[in-house]
Order: C-alpha cells, then sequence, then structure tokens
C-alpha cells in the first residue's frame, strides 16, 4: 500500500467515525450553510490581484512539520493584504494537520474564497465543507472513481460550492464533467511526491478551454508562474514555500511584490 492508499483508507475511517458523531441535519442547520459563497474562478480570474491560491499548511508527509506556531487567523489576513486571489486551507488531521476549524477561523476573518483542501471520499463531507464557510471543494482523481466524481461535483454545485478537480496525468482528463469548474494540475506525484513543474507545461494544451486552470505545487518562483501563465495557466496553489517561513504572510507579500516588478 503506498501513501496515497493508506492516506484515503485512514480517511474513510475517520469519516465513519464523524458520521457516527454527527448528522447532516446538524450540517444543515449551522449558521453558515445558508451563506452564498463566493466564487473562486472569479478571484482567481481578477486582473487586480495575483491569481494566487495562498495555502495554509501545518505539515506533510513528505516534509514533515513546516510550520506549527503561525495562526490560521493571522497568516489568512495577511495573505489577503498581500494580494492573494483565494485561500485553501488543509483539514486533514493525520497526515497534514490541519484541522475543521481551521476553515471556520479563516472564514470568520477573511471575504475571499476558501477552497477546503481535504481528500474528499464521501458525500458528508462535502456537506460539511459548505456547513463550515468552504467556497470550493477539492477533487482529487487519483482518489475517486468515475462515478464519484460525477456525484460529488454535481452534489457540490448543488450547494453552491464550486469544484477544484486535481490530476497529475493526461489519462485523467476523461474524468472531466460538467460540473467542474476549475481543472488543478499537481506538479507533485501523490505516489512519490516528486514535484515537477513541467507536468503543467505538459498538460496545458490538452486541458479544455472552459475550465480555469491552476497549477499546484512546486512553484517556488515568481518566474515559475510567469513562465506557466504563457501556457493559459490562471491560478497557482502556493502553500509550503509561504508556510515554511518564519512569518507566511511577509513571504507572500513578498513574492507577490517580485511578481509584479
Amino acid at each position: 500500500m503506498n501513501i496515497l492508499e493508506q492516506i484515503v483508507a485512514d480517511k474513510r475511517r475517520k469519516i465513519d467515525e464523524i458520521k457516527s458523531k454527527k448528522s447532516i441535519y446538524e450540517l444543515e442547520n449551522s449558521s453558515l450553510f445558508a451563506r452564498n459563497t463566493f466564487s473562486l474562478k472569479e478571484f482567481v480570474n481578477n486582473e487586480n490581484l495575483s491569481g494566487i491560491i495562498a495555502e495554509f499548511k501545518r505539515k506533510s508527509p513528505s516534509k514533515g512539520v513546516i510550520n506549527q506556531i503561525s495562526a490560521v487567523e493571522n497568516v489568512t489576513q495577511a495573505y489577503v493584504k498581500a494580494g492573494a486571489s483565494a485561500l485553501s486551507v488543509l483539514t486533514d488531521e493525520l497526515y497534514f494537520g490541519g484541522k475543521i476549524d481551521d476553515v471556520l477561523k479563516a472564514r470568520d476573518v477573511n471575504k475571499v474564497p476558501i477552497l477546503r483542501k481535504e481528500f474528499i471520499v464521501d458525500e458528508f463531507q462535502i456537506i460539511e465543507s459548505k456547513a463550515i464557510g468552504a467556497d470550493a471543494i477539492l477533487l482529487i482523481a487519483a482518489v475517486l472513481s468515475s462515478a464519484e466524481i460525477l456525484k460529488f461535483s454535481k452534489l457540490a454545485k448543488s450547494l453552491g460550492l464550486e469544484v477544484l478537480f486535481e490530476i497529475h496525468e493526461e489519462s485523467e482528463l476523461d474524468l472531466l464533467n460538467q460540473y467542474i469548474d476549475l481543472l488543478g494540475v499537481n506538479n507533485r506525484s501523490l505516489k512519490t511526491f516528486k514535484t515537477d513543474i513541467r507536468i503543467s507545461k505538459e498538460l496545458a494544451s490538452k486541458i479544455p478551454f472552459e475550465f480555469v486552470k491552476i497549477s499546484e505545487s512546486g512553484l517556488h518562483e515568481p518566474a515559475h508562474l510567469l513562465e506557466l501563465q504563457q501556457f493559459g495557466y490562471q491560478g497557482f496553489l502556493i502553500g509550503e514555500k509561504f508556510m515554511a517561513s518564519s512569518n507566511p504572510g511577509q513571504a507572500c507579500a513578498d513574492f507577490i511584490k517580485r511578481l509584479n516588478l
């Protein structure tokens, strides 16, 4: 069993545990469930912003602990002030140190789209995402069947959530459907955790025009973003680059300043 398979197996067990304690009825009656969501597509395409989806991430299986000190409220507010188009907040606890409360806290102090970064394997998680104030969810091609992708993305759209669909190889483009809004190319293999931005370049021309293109992972320099813009990418998900700093918000601000020089 590789690391991705282990993560998914653990996630399914965790969701079963959560579902035994909390009902969909409770989620649908939460204070945030009825709110109007922000559009990740629109914010990423806003020419007055950077196109960066800045991520709050404490640790990862490949890097271990990245940042256990910074508070999610402070970091996400600083990201937005720096010019980030949107936020990504990890909620997987076992492997990434995330918490559901991180989305709630980020939502409370920010008026930009929040992507809930999670290994979604159950419809319950999508309803939960709306209940905690997320505006978009991540669906990962490598962990879902075609039927699950269609069912999950359709449910998300019915709740007013946008869908970022993540792929790593060309064959996964066959899993696209009309309920998906953004197509993310992960430059990091979820099986080996190695990164290579050539993946984004190689897949760019294969992505249908109607999907907003997002490049994810391994984006360490502003030059990477400028180069990928030439391949049609409008958005860029960056977390580790910022979170590895003692001041993630300032790291994001410095990055965007260099991007605009």
